[in-house]
């Protein structure tokens, strides 16, 4: 190499290996920090992101904001770790034949559905897995903003066991989902999805019909479950009785998709079951309230029903069971989160382990533990400002003013 050469080419090693400031590099200042469920509160802190990850969090006092650093003014708001939505589906008009739909127009019903309640992290629990591959992909990609999506892609259910209440939908979307008819094919099914790019395998241990509730065999559910756990992927079954909860505790079932409010209450020692049995719940409670009103329940009705669910969550909950916050969102169409916390508040859950079905039982449960879930130095840059402090009243959870994934802002409100 000729000496004139070598200085300015040093001089450019030198630049890129040093710490520099690069456009997405954020400084939340000023800012309640709720750092985990279990970790002190600093009550006025700083968060510097680097490269997507959490560079520095401290008292507002003891981080200095390198020079070229977005700062976030963030006094008299709250930052917590990003939330995870458990139970969503990839099914909305807005989001279906992704090829045919621009990046705004995806961006856009993310935002409404997802990123504007604080959504970093998604599982999508029923939906055409190709489809969702197709939009994540553009998120990953940064056509797109929108969250980190997890997917099972399409569930299984028996023959003769498509729900009731999804046939129409699935007949004017021109959406097929195959019905599983014997134990072969079930686990070859299994090994696709999952060679396809499906993050977990959900069952349909009960599916509800025109004439009464189809559960899914015994042998079958094991098979599917088997199966997923082979392949180190998680499993989730919709159940809508105890007899399809029995069917997910015996094949050995991960997370269960909702409560089951028109059966029985939950007696401690059944809560104590499904702990025993290393079950997560994602409880749903507003999906009782949105079928109820369709329905046209009367209000007393509607309170009796939402109560027995609020019980049932209550009783795992006091059993130690793992709560994954998760709205079936896409299956419903009531964005605003507001509600199911309050419900999971008149549940008996504390401002503490609401904030872990949000953050870190996700995180534990799927796997995602080591680099997300907390906010702390190294970890992923995933964050949520909240206008009101949750610690304070539950429903403060849905008033967001920033969502924050792999430190680029996905959603903020707009100043006035």
């Amino acid at each position: 190499m000729r000496v004139g050469l070598a200085l300015p080419l040093l001089l450019v090693l030198a630049f890129f290996a040093a710490p520099q400031s690069h456009a997405s590099d954020l400084a939340l200042v000023g800012a309640k920090i709720y750092l985990s469920p279990s970790e002190p509160t600093i009550e006025s802190g700083t968060i510097l992101v680097h490269r997507g990850h959490i560079l520095s969090v401290g008292p507002i006092a003891e981080i200095k904001v390198p020079r070229g650093t977005t700062v976030m003014e963030c006094k008299g708001l709250v930052v917590t770790a990003g939330f995870w939505n458990s139970h969503v589906h990839i099914l909305l008009p807005g989001l279906l034949h992704a090829e045919k739909l621009s990046s705004e127009q995806i961006a856009s019903q993310l935002q409404q559905m997802l990123t504007r309640w604080g959504f970093t992290t998604v599982f999508d629990i029923a939906s055409v897995l190709r489809n969702t591959n197709l939009i994540r992909r553009r998120i990953e990609s940064g056509q797109v903003k929108g969250p980190r999506i997890l997917t099972v892609g399409e569930p299984f259910w028996v023959k003769g066991g498509t729900p009731i209440y999804v046939q129409g939908f699935l007949e004017a979307n021109h959406i097929s989902i195959p019905e599983v008819e014997s134990n072969a094919q079930a686990k070859e099914r299994v090994r696709q999805q999952i060679r396809d790019g499906a993050d977990g395998i959900k069952i349909f241990a009960n599916s509800i019909e025109r004439d009464g509730i189809l559960t899914m065999p015994l042998d079958l559910a094991r098979v599917i479950v088997a199966e997923a756990h082979h392949a180190g992927k998680p499993v989730f079954a919709h159940v809508s009785n105890d007899q399809g909860i029995e069917v997910a505790i015996q094949s050995g079932v991960d997370i269960l998709a909702h409560t089951t409010p028109s059966d029985d209450l939950w007696s401690p020692s059944f809560a104590q079951r499904l702990t025993a049995a290393h079950m997560a719940l994602t409880p749903t409670l507003t999906l009782w309230d949105v079928e109820a009103k369709k329905g046209n329940a009367s209000p007393d009705d509607i309170e009796k029903g939402m109560s027995r669910a609020a019980q049932q969550l209550e009783a795992f909950s006091r059993a130690g069971g793992q709560v994954l916050f998760g709205t079936d969102v896409g299956y419903i169409q009531q964005f605003d989160t507001s509600e199911e916390f309050t419900w999971m508040s008149r549940a008996g859950m504390s401002f503490q382990e609401i904030l872990a079905s949000l953050t870190t039982n996700p995180a534990q449960r799927f796997g995602y533990a080591p680099h997300s879930g907390r906010i702390a130095k190294g970890l992923d840059a995933d964050l949520v400002v909240l206008s009101a402090d949750p610690a304070q009243q539950a429903s403060a959870f849905s008033k967001v003013h920033c969502t924050i994934r792999g430190g680029e802002v996905i959603y903020c409100v707009r100043s006035k």
